[in-house]
């Protein structure tokens, strides 16, 4: 008999592909239940290590043991003409066909009922329940901002020791949930302005404020600081420390401690481990971070972002090297290497730009993020990060519901792609609930009004995304914030008003004629159009992504293909034409078939397909 043969007859075969089914059930249970519960990452990966493990444990325990009426049996042990492997063997064999009715229920159920992909229905539920008033906040009578600390001294590096100590103080206070805190962006908003804490409180939503000084000469460190009840100008809390440089982390850690029991915070050990470990803790690194994050911010600002965003990261990977566990750093040092292959894929490049500085980005983005998950000190960063993460490796699957779930959890970590993914495939309506948490935060940032207001705009609530555009503006007025306004305004048919939008808020030419090309669309100006298109200007005319849009806009249905085709060619494709599909707001810019690798990733994916419309085009027939 015939090695293969005997296997047959032992069932070893059957054993083993029954297994293998009811493995790959348990994983998919596991999976589905794992998203739901938080479960870290590494949860399913173990399982899954376990499960291979266990199948040539069992493979062997089928060859050498049978099923017998008197129990089980050493294989060698048992007369072959009494052998009941037969009988076995059909049990089995309904076994593995029961199971495998049961995968391929669960696999229709989790593919086509389960997923939460947005349709009419749920946008319109979670626009009715954004418009709806909301409980009020608890925190907010605790609530906070930390300004920066003032450098009394005039050493080269002190401003960005005081801006780092401000920020390690921030850090450590919003660990804990009791405390609404203001993020560092819009207390930092108010550096150097000589304005009374009862207006900075009022622009903040804040009913606390924190602020100081910093003197530092040789190694000797004087810090004052205080919290003030803003409503009254009441001094809660205030002390001075005078220390050595050396004690600098000892000195934040205090302060944070003292402010939170001045707002009636109890502290337990937990929460005080919590604060000690959301920052550097590492006064050297905070320094040298707070001078890169100046740089990183200052090229978010200029036309030629990849020299400065070297520099910064530069500096980022000094921070990296003294401190590896600071989540946000990752993220900071990622945002180049995503600048480099999205615009690669989009047809340009810096003259500064490599071929080696493209052939490295994809692996040093996905390790940025991957550091950044392992590091995530709340549930809310690493659900967030592990979204981003999926969304930029190209591992789409159930994207849609891993969405879902992290729009659910509460806070005010502003996610780099989340807004995006949102915006492309028809999860607004949840994204604006969200949002509206994080504008609480975060009232001075621009791009949290932006990612608000496009929010509001994509789920078919024009009215509001206008006042967020707005109120965003008078309060951070910003380009890309301007051209939400302007785009709500063309969606709103105010035409003239859309265009004083234009020539008051967007101040980049490129994107400003992509405006008039847009009213001249929507208006039926076609003259006005084609004149236009003669006159657009490098790089902007050069640039895939607003080439897909343009075709899309003006119903070019060949070309739309053509250029999204040779973004699908890039590595990197997917990320972009799903920037195009935000930009576009026009439901499908392009055909799935020009696209076979953007598609194999919807297809992977629980992401609705067409997205939904934020407008219409009179040309656009698809």
């Amino acid at each position: 008999m015939s090695l293969f043969q005997e296997l047959k007859r032992r069932n070893v075969v059957r054993v083993a592909a029954a297994y293998v089914v009811l493995g790959w059930f348990i994983a998919q249970v596991a999976e589905f239940a794992f998203e739901n519960f938080g479960a870290p990452a590494w949860a399913l990966k173990s399982l899954v290590i376990v499960l291979l493990l266990g199948l040539p444990l069992v493979m062997f325990f089928a060859w050498a043991f049978e099923l017998t009426p008197d129990g089980v049996k050493r294989e060698k042990d048992v007369d072959r003409s009494q052998s009941i492997t037969y009988q076995t063997g059909r049990k089995l064999d309904r076994a593995i066909i029961g199971i495998l009715l049961i995968a391929v229920a669960w696999f229709a159920w989790d593919k086509f009922l389960s997923t939460p992909a947005a349709n009419p229905g749920t946008l319109t539920a979670a626009a009715e329940t954004v418009a709806s008033p909301k409980e009020p906040d608890g925190r907010l009578d605790k609530s906070v901002a930390v300004l920066p600390f003032v450098a009394m001294s005039s050493g080269p590096d002190d401003e960005y020791f005081a801006d780092g100590l401000t920020e390690e103080i921030l850090n450590s206070l919003a660990q804990l949930p009791e405390l609404l805190v203001t993020a560092r962006t819009s207390a930092f908003s108010f550096k150097g302005q000589d304005i009374p804490v009862q207006e900075i409180a009022a622009a903040l939503g804040v009913k606390h404020i924190v602020e100081g000084s910093v003197r530092r000469s040789g190694d000797r460190l004087r810090v004052t600081a205080q919290l003030i009840r803003a409503g009254d100008g009441f001094h809660l809390w205030s002390n001075n420390y005078d220390s050595e440089s050396a004690d600098t982390i000892a000195v934040q850690e205090n302060i944070a401690e003292q402010i939170a029991k001045a707002l009636d915070v109890v502290l337990d050990e937990n929460k005080r481990e919590a604060m000690r470990l959301a920052g550097l803790r590492d006064v050297e690194a905070f320094t040298i971070y707070q001078k890169a994050v100046e740089i990183y911010e200052s090229a978010h600002g200029q036309n030629n972002i990849v020299p400065e965003l070297k520099r910064a990261n530069e500096m980022f990977e000094q921070v990296i090297e003294r401190v590896p566990t600071f989540t946000t750093v990752y993220l900071d040092h990622s945002d180049l290497f995503v600048h480099l292959l999205t615009d690669d894929a989009e047809g340009y490049r810096d003259s500064d730009v490599t071929d080696e500085d493209i052939a490295t980005a994809y692996t040093a983005a996905v390790a940025d993020y991957e550091a950044a998950v392992r590091y995530a000190r709340t549930d809310e960063v690493r659900l967030m990060t592990e979204l981003d993460l999926a969304y930029i490796s190209g591992n789409w699957r159930n994207l849609g519901r891993k969405l879902s779930t992290t729009l659910e959890t509460p806070g005010c970590f502003n996610a780099n792609w989340t807004p995006m993914i949102a915006s492309a495939y028809g999860y607004s309506g949840e994204f604006l609930t969200y949002s509206r948490e994080v504008l609480k935060c975060d009232p001075r940032r621009s791009l949290s009004w932006f990612n608000s207001a496009r929010a509001a705009h994509r789920s078919g609530q024009i009215d509001e995304a206008l006042r967020l555009a707005r109120d965003g503006i008078a309060i951070a007025p910003g380009t890309w914030l301007g051209t939400e306004l302007a785009r709500s305004l063309v969606s709103d048919n105010q035409f003239d008003e859309a265009r004083d939008a234009v020539g008051r808020y967007i101040d980049n030419p490129d994107i400003a004629l992509l405006f008039e090309v847009l009213i001249a669309i929507k208006t039926g100006d076609r003259a006005g159009f084609d004149r236009m298109m003669t006159e657009f200007p490098s790089p902007l005319s050069e640039n895939r992504l607003f080439a897909v849009i343009l075709a899309a806009w003006s119903g070019d249905r060949d070309e739309a293909n053509r250029v999204a085709a040779l973004i699908d060619k890039n590595p990197f494709g997917s990320i972009s034409l799903t920037n195009v599909t935000t930009w576009c707001g026009c439901g499908a810019p392009f055909d799935l078939k020009a696209t076979p690798n953007f598609a194999a990733k919807l297809e992977a994916s629980d992401l609705a397909w067409p997205p939904p419309a934020a407008m219409t085009f009179p040309d656009k027939g698809w």
